[in-house]
């Protein structure tokens, strides 16, 4: 059993505040960042246990909304990649690979970090959306069974389909609530038992996560969030440099 000491108690309480407070300026990022700080510090598969609650919890919330009926026709094939191959990853997954899941969750906050900087334009991919959308919900399945981390390509192809501001708030809750379950059951009950987190870590984590969302919320007024993405992609570039220069 991981011992839960106050020490990590407190680094856990840490990393979901600050992770919540982005996800409350953003409206995403608490899997992101909660991973690649967490993953510095614990084993990917018990970061991801610890994710699995905050990040369905908030993203629950987020998906409330008026669009969802719509959303859902046109997103179903994301969803039905993402879970099939979440569930169906032929790659190693948190809790087998050992160092490599460092190593690919690093190469992936690069990615993601290099991607949010150069913020690229994006095509307009509506017209191809239903084969599209398949194909990035099942690479995003993998990436999320190797490395916890359910933002690429999934966040991209998102923003390709030109969504109105709301809808695509909405469309990334949904999204991120689905890959957190479907991960919550690859990990299965092994991973998400006291063997590997105690209820005091996940109270920390979920308590923690909730308050830093409503600072965020509130920072939001008051922040440019294009500037605050830009310093928070360039903090993922960091970290991913630095987990993938540990685990090697």
């Amino acid at each position: 059993m991981l011992s839960m000491d106050i020490n990590l108690l407190a680094t856990i309480g840490a990393v979901f505040l600050a992770a919540g407070v982005v996800k409350g300026v953003s409206g995403m990022g608490l899997p992101t960042l909660s991973m690649a700080l967490l993953g510095l510090v614990l084993p990917p598969a018990t970061a991801a246990a610890l994710m699995v609650l905050p990040s369905l919890a908030t993203n629950l919330a987020q998906c409330l909304g008026p669009h969802w009926r719509p959303l859902a026709r046109r997103l179903w094939p994301l969803w039905l990649g993402l879970v099939l191959a979440t569930l169906g990853s032929p790659l190693p997954d948190l809790a087998a690979s050992g160092p490599a899941a460092r190593v690919a969750l690093g190469a992936v906050l690069v990615a993601y970090g290099l991607w949010g900087l150069a913020r690229p334009t994006l095509p307009d991919l509506r017209s191809h959306a239903a084969w599209l959308g398949g194909l990035a919900g099942l690479l995003s399945g993998m990436l999320t069974a190797a490395t916890g981390v359910f933002v690429m390509p999934l966040v991209p192809y998102l923003q390709s389909l030109r969504l109105a501001r709301e809808e695509l708030m909405q469309a990334l809750g949904l999204s991120f609530a689905i890959a957190t379950v479907a991960l919550a059951v690859r990990l299965g009950p092994p991973g998400m038992s006291s063997e590997s987190v105690n209820a005091a870590g996940h109270a920390v984590a979920l308590a923690a996560a909730f308050l830093g969302l409503w600072i965020g919320t509130t920072l939001r007024r008051r922040l440019s969030v294009r500037v605050f993405q830009r310093a928070l992609h360039g903090v993922f570039v960091g970290l991913g440099i630095l987990m993938v220069g540990r685990a090697l």
